[in-house]
C-alpha cells in the first residue's frame, strides 16, 4: 500500500524517509503500470530525483508540509523546463524558464513534480486521451479515467503518487475523481488565487487524494492557508439529499442513486439532519454554462496562440461554435443563479448528489471523434457538476460504494456554500472513516 501524503511528509521531516528514495519509488511504479494506465504526458524522471535531493538538503525540512511528497501536476500550468501542453499539438512549445504560482507553490512546500498528466485537448472533455495515449480509469481499464483531470485522478488511484493537482471549469477534478474512486474537491472562487480566471472565472485548481486529510493538506498548500490541512469534525448540519438530474430530468442508473441513499444514511447516523431538496435549475443556468463551455476554450486558444489549423477537428468545432457564442457570456446569469443558491443554502448547509449522472464512458480514442459523438456523453454525465462552478461555490467527489455489475466506484457530490471547504473536508472524512474505501488499486 502507498503511504499517504500525511505520512510520507510527516517521516521525511522526521528523518525517517530519505526523499529521494521516496522519489525513486513514485517513478517505478509509474514504470511500471503507466503503460496501461496512461496518466501522465511527461514523466520528469531525472528532473524528479535532482529536486527531490535538492529536498533531502534544505535547512527548513523540519518545516515543510509536503517534504518529499510526490506530486503529479496537471499539464496546464508553467513547470519550469517543461511547456505547458494541454493536451494539444497545436500550441506553444517553448520551455517555460520559471514555475506558474502552482508549481511555485508545490516546491515551497517540499513536493517533488514527478510529472505532467493527460488532459483533453484544452480541456474541453470529460474524458482524458491524446494521440500520446488513453487515460485509463484504474478500477476497470476499459473505462476512461474521465477529465479533463483525467490523468491526474488516474495516477492517484493506481497509487503511482499519493496526491496530484487538478483544475475544474464544469467538473474536471470531480468528474474523475469520482470514476477512479478518489477524493476531488473544486473549491471556491478565489480561495487558490491566480495571476488569471480561466473560463470566465469558473475554473479553478484543487486537489485529488485518496484520502481527505491528504486532499486537505493539498488544499492548505495551493490556497497558501495552512489553516486547512487540519480536519475537524463538524456538528450537526442541516444536509439535503437529492438525485434529480438537472434540466432534463433524465433517468438516473440505479447504483448512482443508491451511492447518495447510502450517503445520506451514514450521515444521519453521524447526527446530521438530513431532507430530501432539490434546488431550482432554471434553463437559463444551463444556457449561461453552455455559452462558457464554448467560448472559454475559444478565448483561451485565441489568447495563447493555438493554431487553429492543428487544432483536432472536434476542438476545431467546439471553438468555432465558442467565437459564436461568447455574445452570450454575461455576468447577469451568474447573478440569477446566485440568487436561487443562496436561498436555497439560506435552508440548508449541504447539498448531497451523485457525482456522475451515467456510468461513465469507455475508453477510446475519443479526440478521433467527431465533436457531436464526443459532446452529448460529455454533457450527459457531468450534469450534477457545471452549475456550481457558475456559482463559484465549494464541491467534492468523495467514493461511497462499488457498482455490483462492474465494480466501478459511486461516488456522491457533496455542495457548501461558500467557505464551506472544511466542513465539506470534515464530513467526507466522518464518511471515510463510517465507510472505508479502498485507497488504490
Amino acid at each position: 500500500m502507498v503511504l499517504t501524503a500525511v505520512e510520507i511528509a510527516r517521516a521525511v521531516r522526521a528523518g525517517e524517509l530519505d526523499p529521494v528514495r521516496v522519489t525513486e519509488e513514485a517513478l517505478a511504479r509509474i514504470a511500471a503500470a503507466d503503460p496501461v494506465v496512461g496518466a501522465f504526458r511527461r514523466v520528469r524522471a531525472e528532473r524528479a530525483r535532482a529536486e527531490a535531493a535538492e529536498v533531502a538538503v534544505r535547512p527548513d525540512l523540519h518545516e515543510l508540509p509536503l517534504a518529499g511528497v510526490p506530486v503529479a501536476v496537471k499539464d496546464v500550468t508553467e513547470v519550469t523546463g517543461e511547456h505547458a501542453g494541454w493536451g494539444s499539438a497545436a500550441g506553444p512549445r517553448t520551455p517555460a524558464t520559471s514555475d506558474g504560482v502552482i508549481a511555485a507553490r508545490l516546491r515551497a512546500a517540499g513536493a517533488v513534480i514527478v510529472g505532467l498528466t493527460r488532459v483533453p485537448e484544452l480541456c474541453i472533455f470529460p474524458m482524458s486521451d491524446d494521440p500520446g495515449g488513453v487515460a485509463r480509469n484504474p478500477r476497470e481499464p476499459s473505462f476512461t479515467a474521465g477529465g479533463s483531470s483525467g490523468g491526474s485522478a488516474a495516477a492517484v488511484a493506481a497509487g503511482l503518487v499519493p496526491i496530484a493537482h487538478g483544475t475544474d471549469g464544469l467538473g474536471s477534478i470531480r468528474l474523475p475523481s469520482a470514476m477512479c474512486g478518489v477524493v476531488g474537491l473544486k473549491p471556491g472562487r478565489g480561495v487558490v488565487r491566480e495571476p488569471g480566471e480561466g473560463w470566465f472565472g469558473m475554473s479553478a485548481h484543487g486537489p485529488i487524494a485518496t484520502t481527505p486529510e491528504d486532499a486537505a493538506l493539498l488544499l492548505s498548500v495551493l490556497a497558501e492557508r495552512p489553516e486547512l490541512a487540519t480536519l475537524a469534525q463538524p456538528g450537526p448540519q442541516r444536509i439535503a439529499v437529492s438525485t434529480q438530474v438537472p434540466f432534463t430530468h433524465a433517468p438516473l442508473p440505479r447504483p448512482l442513486g443508491a451511492a447518495v441513499d447510502r450517503a445520506a444514511e451514514l450521515l444521519r447516523a453521524d447526527g446530521h439532519s438530513v431532507v430530501e431538496a432539490t434546488p431550482r435549475y432554471p434553463l437559463s443556468t444551463m444556457n449561461a454554462m453552455l455559452a462558457r463551455w464554448f467560448a472559454g476554450p475559444a478565448e483561451q486558444a485565441a489568447a495563447d496562440g493555438f493554431d487553429l489549423a492543428r487544432l483536432q477537428p472536434r476542438t476545431r468545432t467546439h471553438v468555432r461554435l465558442g467565437k459564436l457564442t461568447a455574445r452570450w457570456v454575461r455576468e447577469r446569469s451568474r447573478t440569477e443563479w446566485l440568487s436561487i443558491t443562496e436561498a436555497f443554502f439560506a435552508d440548508h448547509d449541504v447539498l448531497v448528489t451523485p457525482a456522475l449522472a451515467t456510468m461513465p464512458p469507455k475508453a477510446r480514442r475519443w479526440h478521433r471523434r467527431p465533436w457531436p459523438a464526443v459532446a452529448l456523453p460529455s454533457v450527459r454525465v457531468a450534469a450534477f457538476a457545471g452549475m456550481w462552478n457558475l456559482a463559484g461555490y465549494p464541491a467534492l467527489a468523495v467514493p461511497i460504494g462499488h457498482h455490483p455489475a462492474h465494480g466501478l466506484p459511486t461516488c456522491v457530490q457533496l455542495v457548501a456554500g461558500p467557505g464551506g471547504e472544511a466542513l465539506l473536508l470534515g464530513l467526507a472524512a466522518a464518511l471515510e472513516s463510517a465507510n472505508p474505501w479502498p485507497r488504490t488499486v
